[in-house]
């Protein structure tokens, strides 16, 4: 049981300011206002101090709490808490009611602390939201790009799968270069020139100029970006060097590459502080909500309280996981027909979670007992064909005209190969 408090701080944290109010068992309370520069959050940490609280509490409001949390924790019991948890009543709201509630609420233990991370576990969440962040302005750049050349009439996609691959990179930087066809057909690999004449089909005689300004904006700003995203992913393989075992153990899942398992590394810290699966997979927000009156319980869509980046990659993997048969896709495909797609990736990004915690708590590398492909035995070949060679006889049988199969003189299959 925890210590009964009689006297704590509740802090409304803003952007460029913040309300704290001190109150007391008796009900007594006052409030003051503070800016957020260091000087006053020093002045705000000695009034703390002077009036002697057990605690303080404030909401994880973007990144503006961050400097306040470290100038305050080594000196007095710190609770950061999740604004959506601790919501006010409806009615007057100001700063200084949100400020006084955050402190009735810590003073009576109410307050379910949120996760903090700091040091090197901070640094690794950063790189990896960092990095996330870089990929979607890409990808938006990109379908900008998209839509400039099909505007232009320029259908790079209808040749090229990935038009941003070796192949369609090179077409296209010789597109807004304005090379001759001759020389941007000379650049592409081999098994592209023979799609010559589909290549020379889609090149434009004229681009409006407007559109080849903005075309070579975006391609330099994706290709920048390009540059960027992989210094931040070297820095991720650093950060992870102590992580080496949780990686490996998060790369033997299927769907799970390196870019998933950094990703869930950062967004989970600590797995131990999760007492078990469900706990987790609550945290991240990918429970459904439960609402329940007298005898009627009545299941809601997924909560999406907690971190959408872990959301978000989960998803990402469940999508490659369900490719390849094993244990995930079967599961997968069971809730398909009753659940439809999304509900049942979701459900499946919900397995992989418990999977993921499961693997890390016990140290194990995940083992799919699910055949993976049926595994075919074929017959030892006679010792007569073993000795003509298995070479000599497929070169034979591509110039035979018809080929019979015998057991001993009885004619099992006669295939005509003739024209």
């Amino acid at each position: 049981m925890s210590k009964e408090r009689r006297k704590v701080c509740g802090i409304d944290v803003h952007k460029s300011f913040l309300v704290a109010t001190i109150l007391n068992r008796d009900g007594k309370h006052e409030t003051r206002k503070y800016q957020q520069d260091v000087e006053s959050l020093l002045e705000l940490r000695k009034w703390i101090q002077i009036e002697q609280c057990d605690s303080v509490a404030f909401e994880s409001t973007g990144d503006y709490w961050r400097t306040l949390y470290l100038v305050l924790e080594n000196v007095v019991p710190v609770t950061v808490a999740n604004a959506h948890h601790i919501k006010h009543v409806p009615g007057k709201k100001t700063d200084i009611t949100d400020s006084r509630w955050i402190a009735q609420l810590e003073l009576n233990d109410l307050i379910e602390p949120s996760r903090i991370f700091s040091g090197a576990d901070y640094d690794l969440r950063s790189l990896t939201r960092s990095r996330e962040l870089l990929v979607q302005n890409r990808t938006e750049l990109k379908n900008k790009i998209h839509h400039l050349l099909d505007a232009a009439g320029i259908r790079l996609s209808s040749v090229f799968t990935d038009m941003f691959g070796k192949s369609g990179s090179i077409v296209l930087k010789g597109i807004l270069n304005n090379q001759p066809f001759e020389e941007i057909l000379e650049s592409l690999p081999k098994k592209m020139k023979g799609r010559a004449e589909a290549i020379s089909a889609i090149l434009p005689a004229t681009i409006p100029q407007t559109t080849l300004i903005l075309l070579q904006s975006y391609v330099k700003l994706v290709d920048d970006l390009t540059v960027e995203i992989k210094l931040i992913e070297g820095r991720i393989r650093e950060a992870l060097a102590v992580k080496s075992r949780e990686l490996q153990i998060l790369t033997s899942v299927p769907g799970i590459g390196f870019i998933g398992a950094s990703t869930l590394i950062a967004e989970i810290g600590n797995v131990r502080d999760f007492e078990n699966a469900d706990k987790l997979a609550k945290w991240a927000g990918l429970t459904p909500a439960v609402y329940q009156s007298a005898n009627v319980t009545r299941m809601g869509s997924i909560t999406k309280q907690g971190s959408r980046h872990i959301r978000w990659i989960l998803v990402e993997i469940a999508h490659v996981a369900i490719r390849s048969p094993g244990r995930i896709r079967s599961f997968f495909e069971r809730l398909l027909p009753k659940k439809g797609f999304k509900k049942a990736i979701v459900a499946v990004a919900r397995k992989m979670l418990r999977i993921a915690w499961h693997l890390l708590i016990h140290d194990e590398l995940f083992v799919d007992d699910y055949p993976r492909s049926k595994s075919v035995k074929f017959p030892k070949l006679p010792k007569k064909i073993q000795s003509f060679g298995i070479g000599r006889i497929v070169e034979l049988l591509s110039k035979a005209s018809e080929v019979i199969i015998k057991d001993s003189s009885q004619d099992l299959l006669r295939l005509d190969l003739g024209d």
